[in-house]
């Protein structure tokens, strides 16, 4: 390894739902990442929880993405992450740990917590950013508490379930709607409701994920995406539309069927465009996110000029990297290559390690 070489530990697989799609995320990102530039080391976590030195993922700098299987299986050489983490900052060397996990357990500041005992830097939030972002309930009170404009909603744990409450969520927020787990993303676990029987049905499936609950408007409006680079100083991407191949953008019209439109640039006149990159960034900044993340609103405008406007959806802190992704499209529209991507990643990473450190030594 050549003495200016960056050691990049790619963290994938996970126990969350969203296993799969972070295996085919990093596959894609291995494939990508300069090897002049970096020492790769691929470390999968399987679905049970088990860390191993990712041997077969390797191939992908060689073969393209589909050496890495779709789902990490226990096996390889199995490792402990801290004497894992702990090696890779005794060596003589820079190490940044790109976290390629969405969901519970990986995007939730989970392992964050773990990359900033082990002192590494790391691409993305930080552990307060993470764990806001993908808490849905915690998220829209952050953001209600910055003023962004969102859809309206109710958030509810578990044990607040009751046979009434249905007819009471239909009552307030009308019908269709909308219910999500709060901590879960690429649109796992969500359904939309049209009658009271349908939403007490999708209450109970949304539970099968997690025990808080998100029930939301339904908006009439267009989707729109913005990607967020930056630290202290985020920029803001051309704006993206997604129109939705079915009813709504669910999770195999991400990743499955490849049935979504994504338009690049948004077809906006320039005074929506920019308002929607300003909120875009006011929320980056009031969830406390670094590094990077995707920003989705919903449009809620007539043709007479008539609506809400711009409505934030949800912020997401390691948006997907596989080929139709919107972040990466996004920032490739920007002027971005896919590997300059990767490389702004990590240079945010170690300028933000760099500052932490600095901030705490006294």
């Amino acid at each position: 390894m050549s003495n200016d070489q960056i050691h990049l530990v790619v963290l994938f697989g996970g126990e969350s739902a969203e296993h799969d799609v972070s295996c085919t995320t990093a596959a894609h990102v291995l494939r990508a990442a300069d090897s002049e530039r970096y020492r790769i080391t691929p470390v999968g976590i399987s679905t049970d929880g088990q860390w191993a030195l990712a041997e077969e993922a390797v191939a992908a700098l060689r073969t393209g993405p589909d050496a890495v299987p779709g789902r990490l299986d226990p096996g390889g050489s199995d490792i402990s992450p801290t004497p894992m983490l702990a090696e890779a900052t005794a060596r003589d060397e820079v190490t940044v740990v790109l976290p390629l996990l969405h969901g519970p357990m990986g995007e939730d500041g989970t392992v964050q917590g773990l990359l900033e005992l082990a002192n590494v830097p790391y691409v993305g939030s930080g552990v307060l950013g993470s764990a806001v972002a993908m808490d849905k309930a915690m998220a829209k009170q952050v953001l209600t508490a910055a003023g962004i404009p969102q859809a309206r909603y109710r958030a509810f744990p578990e044990h607040e379930v009751r046979p009434g409450l249905p007819a009471e969520l239909v009552e307030e927020l009308g019908l269709p709607v909308f219910v999500k787990p709060a901590n879960m993303g690429s649109s796992v676990g969500v359904t939309k409701a049209g009658s009271v029987e349908g939403l007490r049905d999708a209450i109970e499936y949304a539970l099968t994920y997690d025990e808080m609950i998100i029930v939301e408007e339904a908006i009439a409006g267009r989707e729109i995406e913005i990607g967020v680079l930056g630290n202290l100083t985020p920029e803001a991407s051309l704006p993206g539309e997604i129109v939705p191949g079915e009813e709504f953008y669910s999770y195999e019209d991400k990743y499955v069927t490849d049935g979504a439109q994504l338009l690049i640039p948004a077809p906006l006149d320039e005074q929506a465009s920019e308002e929607v990159r300003r909120l875009a960034i006011e929320s980056f900044k009031a969830m406390r996110c670094e590094g990077l993340a995707r920003v989705d609103f919903f449009y809620e405008m007539d043709s007479d000029g008539h609506g809400r406007g711009w409505l934030c959806n949800e912020i997401n802190t390691m948006p997907g990297f596989t080929p139709i992704s919107m972040y990466p499209k996004l920032w490739i529209e920007s002027g971005l290559t896919y590997s300059s991507l990767i490389d702004r990643l990590v240079d945010l990473a170690l300028e933000r390690h760099s500052r932490r450190r600095r901030n705490t030594k006294h």
